[in-house]
Formats: C-alpha cells, structure tokens, sequence
C-alpha cells in the first residue's frame, strides 16, 4: 500500500530505522542512498528553522540549535511545502526540550521570532476607516466585534524578550540582560514592507487582546475598565483605528436574537 510504503520511508530518513526494504541498491548501497536523501532534508529544514529563529540561533549558538533542530526535525516533519510556514510548534519544542531547562526565556524568544516570520507573510488588507462606523446605531456599540490585519500578534512574557531580540540583533552593541527586570507586553505587526514590535502598557494590551480574541467591545472595554477604571475608551478604540491594525467589524447577536 501507498501509505504503508511512505510511513516505511519516512521512518528511515527520520527516524531511527535502517534502510526501506523497498530502496533497492543498484550499484548505491540502500543505506547510503538513503543517507543523501536524509542530509538534503534536514540541511534543508534546519535552515528554515534558522531563517525563522535567527536570535534564539545566536543565543544557545549554531552546533546546539542544529542539536535541536534534528530531535525537532524528526518529531515534527513538514505538514506542509511551504518551508516559511515550517517551525510553528518550535517554541513549544523547546519549552519541553530538557537541554534547555536553564534556558527559561528561550521559548518565548521563539515565540517573538514566529510572530516575525507570521507577519513577514501575512497577507495585505485594507484598514477599516472610521467613517465606516459612522452610521451605526450608538445602542449596537456594545456589540461590536473587530477582525485584526493578519500580520498582528499580541505576546506576553514574563521576561524581557524585547530587550533580549535587540541585543541579538548583528549591529547590536555588547550590553548585558538583567532578566530579572520584568517582562515584556508586545505587539507585532508589519508596517509596510517592515516587521516592527512595540511594547503596550498593561491596560492597552489587554484590551486589543480581548478584541483580537473576537471578545465584544462591551466585554473587552470590562477588561480594560477592571484594569483601570479611569480610562478613555473612546480615545483606546480610536488609537485602534489610527493605528490601521482594525479591519473589518461586525456585530455580534443581541440577546433578543439567540432566544
């Protein structure tokens, strides 16, 4: 059968197996056909893996990270052709990856990173205007929901991953990184032809994830208002709009609807 063949093949050239009894040798051992084949693939996977993850590449250096490459390469092939797409799962590999227990922030450098690679090919879609909501009736505002410009992500983490992406940077300057100087609340999106990130206080951050989590506007101004009951919710959906990371919007069903 097709399928028996191709797992029969996939476990030589990933796994632990010898040679496919199906590969015959004709004047090239079964072994050492197989052998090209495997270098070809995880040469070529462990540079896909590198052009999504240059920094965390930088920080455990390249003998490790190709280490880490392999054990991920082999648990976790391509689903896909597209080799950009390839590496989503990588930082939670490396969350479990027991080499890296000492090296707590690492996932989350790696989540950054994939944030990067996501809206370095996100598609472009227009931003939503704000006239557009000019004609909407003020007692439908609480629900109202937003769809996001695909190329944006929104990362916590407990340590400075910002700080530590710059300072792996190749023009970046020889500074230290005090991890105990707090975590890191970002947002990731491409701005043109550039990817850029830029820290978000607590209140703003939590109040684009719960829209971004397709949250109401009256659930996520709740959010935002627990956090700082002072705040300007009017001037908050407006920097949205400024900013052009909204796209579309929708109104979710009023409770007289779902009866």
């Amino acid at each position: 059968m097709l399928r028996e063949l191709q797992a029969e093949i996939r476990e030589a050239l990933l796994g632990d197996g010898g040679a496919a009894a199906a590969v015959l040798a004709d004047g090239l051992a079964a072994d050492a056909r197989l052998a090209i084949y495997r270098h070809h693939i995880l040469a070529t996977l462990t540079d896909a893996l590198k052009a999504a993850y240059p920094v965390v590449c930088r920080v455990v250096d390249e003998r490790f990270f190709g280490y880490a490459a392999d054990r991920y390469i082999r648990q976790h092939p391509p689903a896909g052709p597209c080799l950009f797409e390839y590496g989503e799962t990588f930082a939670d590999f490396l969350a479990t990856f027991p080499p890296c227990r000492d090296l707590a922030y690492l996932a989350d450098v790696a989540r950054l990173e994939w944030a990067m690679n996501v809206a370095a090919h996100a598609d472009d879609v227009m931003p939503l205007h704000s006239r557009a909501l000019h004609g909407l009736d003020p007692a439908d505002t609480p629900r109202l929901t937003f769809t996001f410009t695909p190329s944006l992500a929104l990362l916590e983490s407990p340590w400075p991953i910002d700080r530590i992406w710059r300072a792996n940077q190749p023009d970046a300057a020889d500074v230290s990184i005090d991890l105990r100087a707090g975590g890191a609340r970002l947002e990731i999106r491409r701005v043109g032809d550039d990817v850029v990130f830029r820290s978000l206080e607590a209140v703003p951050w939590a109040f684009r994830r719960a829209l971004a989590r397709g949250q109401t506007l009256e659930e996520a101004a709740a959010t935002a208002l627990a956090l700082e009951p002072s705040l300007d919710l009017g001037g908050a959906l407006r920097a949205l709009l400024d900013d052009g990371v909204l796209t579309a919007f929708s109104l979710s069903p009023s409770p007289r609807e779902t009866r």
